[in-house]
């Protein structure tokens, strides 16, 4: 069982089911040795509420699959991370590799609530192909040299909380997915019509445009 596996179990999610992916196996142990205990205690308290989710109080048994295509490194994901009312571990680890910063490769582990409202967009959409990712977890280092760049970018960004993604679908208007992200109410939602981009988050709920 690969640490990934072991560290995703500690948080209270138990497998469900094997996943297809469409990415290599995950890197060496030490990798996930970066991981600390906020990001851990983050992922926690998602599990653990996640029967009160806005998006899904009823559904547990619906299964829920992330399809995600990161713009930099060419890695895509088309797992089952849901199923039988349970987070799929195996999943999730997966998805938070290619989630990654993919400036240093540094990984953080990922809210699955951000999964959920990914899979609630496709679905509202009714999209066949993946999300382009254009930015999933940024380290401290990275966030801080675009915070530096452009007053744009929050120095406290979700971003490094695992909870955040900037996101497009091909042969969806931006506008369309941005109206379906704000649909759901399910946390933060921004637009941004040059950079071509609408991010979600799964912190507060608020919206705003930018560039």
């Amino acid at each position: 069982m690969t640490l990934a596996r072991r560290q995703l179990l500690q948080f209270g999610l138990a497998a469900g089911a094997t996943s297809t992916v469409g990415v290599a196996a995950l890197g060496p142990q030490e990798r996930m040795a970066r991981l600390g205990a906020r990001a851990v205690m983050g992922a926690t308290q998602a599990v653990q509420t996640v029967e009160q989710s806005v998006l899904w109080p009823t559904r547990m048994l619906e299964r829920r699959r992330a399809f995600l295509h990161n713009l930099h490194t060419g890695e895509t994901l088309d797992a089952v991370y849901f199923e039988n009312g349970r987070y799929v571990p195996d999943a999730l680890a997966q998805a938070m590799r290619v989630l990654r910063d993919w400036r240093n490769g540094q990984e953080h582990v990922m809210d699955p609530r951000l999964f959920d409202v990914l899979h609630a967009i496709h679905a509202k959409l009714g999209a066949s192909v993946p999300f382009q990712i254009i930015s999933g977890y940024r380290s401290p280092e990275t966030n801080a040299m675009m915070h530096a760049r452009s007053p744009g970018v929050a120095s406290n960004s979700q971003h490094m909380q695992g909870k955040a993604s900037d996101i497009r679908l091909q042969g969806v208007e931006l506008g369309d997915l941005h109206k379906a992200a704000l649909s759901l109410d399910a946390g933060g939602v921004g637009l941004y019509p040059v950079s071509n981009f609408v991010h979600v988050d799964v912190a507060t709920v608020r919206h705003w445009t930018g560039v």
